[in-house]
């Protein structure tokens, strides 16, 4: 018997980071400060929970619409065109297991073997081993760092080739916070209009913008709606990441394709979990507004704190909820620091190589999963480790 699929050797390298290993610590009896997974800290507001337990004494538990119900997929589309300024229908919305079966559907529904993918980098690692799956190839294109890990379009030009089809987008950005601006999208949008690629774009952080920062939607910009699948998620705006429900949206031709993958994946999301997706799309929003008000002063802590550590300097988030600090001047290799931070301080952080070669002497630290305090607790304890080490290195 031949076990497994060829195709299993493209997933050798992908795991589920550090958080393994802080579990293992916490049954062992460590107090650790989980920094590593980019869970909100809150609970889901009352409204949406009590929406879907409705749902539940209501007998909402049987099979459903298989593209999502209609009611939440009218929601979706009223959001979609008021906030994103998309021209959606229910019809072009496909309600999905979280966005990670959207992203996955629309890489399977889009890609042969040889095809490449252009993904910006650093990159969120999710996406890559889904495409690989595929049989396509990533190809990653450096952010620029030097001015806050901005697109360079000289680089992206320079990554295309006749098999490359498809740019993968993820605004905000993880793990770099940056929140990419309508200019910028305007250059990705003209290049890949003229070099005629699809674009997916992941917009799970969508609201989670600071400093008067606008989201803006590739899909939105002239040219764009007929060539973009939009991915979004409830996950992080509403602290729903455990209901597992995201959507893709697209026009007909492509989603009717999409769907079809879905459809073999899991036939149709959640019922009762979506009415309390419904209830979290039309509902109150003041909720949504303090969690990220709150996410901002966790960001204001970490960022200050991180910058006054010897040896580690991060720029500033945009938005997301993740700090991306440098540690090289630590002289640890990235993937040490992280281990030892977690055995010796009991903090989890993600090492920055999990994000491509750029991401090498960095740390993926998500602010949004833990309260103020144990944040403040997490830094304290960060600082102290630094101090340890750093002096042999100064």
């Amino acid at each position: 018997m031949k076990w497994p699929a060829d195709r299993m050797e493209s997933q050798r390298g992908k795991g589920f980071g550090m958080y393994p290993r802080a579990a293992a610590l916490e049954r062992e009896g460590a107090d650790v400060i989980h920094l590593e997974v980019g869970r909100p800290a809150f609970d889901t507001p009352v409204d949406i929970k009590e929406a879907a337990k409705q749902a539940l004494d209501a007998g909402i538990v049987h099979y459903g619409d298989l593209q999502g119900t209609e009611r939440l997929r009218q929601a979706l589309a009223r959001k979609l065109s008021e906030f994103n300024g998309l021209p959606a229908g229910p019809e072009n919305v496909l309600v999905t297991t979280g966005l990670t079966q959207a992203s996955f559907a629309t890489f399977m529904a889009a890609l042969d073997p040889g095809d490449e993918v252009l993904v910006l980098e650093p990159r969120y690692p999710q996406h890559p081993p889904k495409i690989a799956l595929t049989g396509a190839t990533v190809v990653p294109v450096p952010l620029d760092p030097e001015r806050g890990y901005r697109v360079d379009p000289e680089r992206v030009e320079a990554a295309i080739t006749p098999r490359t089809k498809m740019l993968v987008l993820v605004n905000p950005a993880n793990p770099v916070g940056t929140v990419f601006t309508r200019d910028e999208l305007a250059v990705l949008a003209d290049i890949a209009i003229r070099r005629d690629l699809l674009v997916v774009t992941d917009e799970v952080y969508e609201y989670i913008t600071y400093d008067g920062r606008q989201h803006t939607s590739i899909a939105a910009l002239p040219g764009m709606w007929e060539r973009t699948v939009s991915l979004f998620a409830f996950t992080k705006a509403y602290a729903m990441d455990g209901w597992r429900l995201g959507y893709a949206v697209a026009p007909t031709e492509l989603l009717g394709d999409i769907h079809r993958i879905a459809m073999n994946e899991t036939t149709h999301p959640n019922v009762f979990a979506q009415e309390g997706a419904v209830a979290a799309v039309e509902g109150d929003q003041q909720p949504r507004h303090d969690m990220v008000a709150e996410d901002r002063r966790c960001r204001d802590l970490v960022y200050e704190r991180l910058n006054a550590m010897p040896g580690v300097r991060c720029h500033l988030p945009e938005g997301s909820i993740y700090a991306f600090p440098d540690v090289s001047g630590l002289g640890q290799p990235d993937p040490e620091f992280a281990e030892q931070l977690l055995h010796e301080a009991h903090v989890a952080t993600e090492p920055g190589s999990s994000y491509g070669a750029m991401g090498q002497g960095h740390l993926r630290v998500c602010f949004g999963s833990e309260p103020y305090a144990r944040l403040e607790e997490a830094m304290d304890r960060m600082a102290k480790y630094v101090q340890s080490v750093a002096p042999a290195h100064d």
